[in-house]
């Protein structure tokens, strides 16, 4: 009998222990852009089944985009997570642009400075995180990859230690508008080396295309909920996006892109995808290559009804309470 109950307690210490596991995973994203970001890092924020070790900035204004992130976590609490500001670069590569102008939402940090990014160069922060946890981690990307891409010219292999890395990019079977033809997405063509880059690096990425996230709107059913809900996170996104509003390519309804990535490894059930292999043209277009062996893998149909709603649930329950989560740090 002793033994019978010996082997109760270790099977549900074992089943407890594994079910407390939680996925490392690394974010790099453009925060401060198109308002998908930042549903998206609110999704992540929300979701228990990740622990992540650092938010990274890629592409365009770097630093202002560290600063919507620090306040982003300063507002619920969670000063623990690393900001790294990645290489700073011109808006749309190949044109005379500048990395100095601001976006709407940079305006909600403006001045903020009671959280601040690490010293430490992305490529490093994010070569170091692989070494240190190999297998173990998760790397989302949401925006183009020029910080991918120094990974990829400082350490080609080290992307191999990640145990996956999972992308918002491309377009295979159809463009933005519903039903419409491929065409060049944004993420690929803002970079298009450093978006050649990752596909070549041999690590067959899992991307979550415009084929799946263009479906994924949010109406004013959901904004509303989101609105009335009044906790540190949502009232960071209703902020977030009431200044996105100011962009001049800026729809009431906003398609949320960036989230999809994500919900891919909290909900695979949501998704049916497919191995392929893909060529990147020089304007950025992704296109299948059916004679050639697999080099990703990509999402080709979601359930988007169902992935609103879930995404809708985490965002509602959450419960930051930044001065409690800073209690409990002092506790500690």
């Amino acid at each position: 009998m002793r033994i019978v109950i010996v082997f109760v307690i270790l099977f549900f210490n074992f089943f407890a222990a594994t079910a407390s596991e939680k996925q490392k995973v690394l974010f790099d994203c453009d925060l401060g852009g198109d308002i998908d970001d930042a549903f998206a890092l609110a999704l992540l924020l929300s979701s228990p089944e990740f622990e992540v070790l650092g938010l990274i900035m890629d592409h365009g204004n770097t630093v202002k985009r560290a600063q919507v992130a620090a306040r982003f976590l300063y507002e619920c609490g969670l000063e623990q997570i690393p900001i790294v500001v990645g290489k700073p670069t011109p808006l749309i590569v190949g044109q005379d642009s500048t990395i100095a102008g601001d976006a709407p939402q940079f305006a909600w940090a403006k001045g903020f400075n009671k959280l601040k990014p690490i010293k430490q160069n992305a490529a490093d922060f994010i070569i170091e995180k692989l070494k240190a946890n190999p297998g173990q981690i998760i790397l989302f990307t949401v925006g183009p990859v020029p910080n991918i891409n120094e990974v990829l010219k400082k350490d080609p292999q080290v992307l191999r230690l990640a145990k996956r890395v999972v992308s918002m990019f491309g377009s295979f079977y159809m463009g933005y508008k519903l039903g419409s033809p491929p065409e060049p997405e944004w993420n690929v063509k803002a970079d298009v080396e450093a978006a050649r880059s990752l596909i070549q690096a041999g690590i067959e990425p899992l991307l979550a295309g415009l084929d799946v996230t263009a479906f994924v709107k949010l109406k004013k059913p959901e904004r509303l909920r989101l609105l009335y809900r009044n906790s540190p996170l949502t009232n960071a996104l209703c902020a977030l996006y009431s200044l996105w509003l100011y962009e001049p390519y800026a729809e009431e309804t906003p398609t949320l892109y960036d989230p999809v990535a994500v919900g891919l490894v909290l909900w695979p059930d949501l998704f049916e995808t497919k191995r392929v292999h893909i060529e990147i043209d020089e304007y950025g277009n992704t296109i299948i290559d059916e004679g050639k062996s697999p080099n990703c893998e990509i999402a080709i149909h979601i359930q988007q009804d169902e992935f609103i709603r879930r995404m809708m649930k985490r965002l509602l329950l959450q419960n930051f309470m930044p001065a409690f989560n800073s209690q409990l740090k002092m506790e500690r």
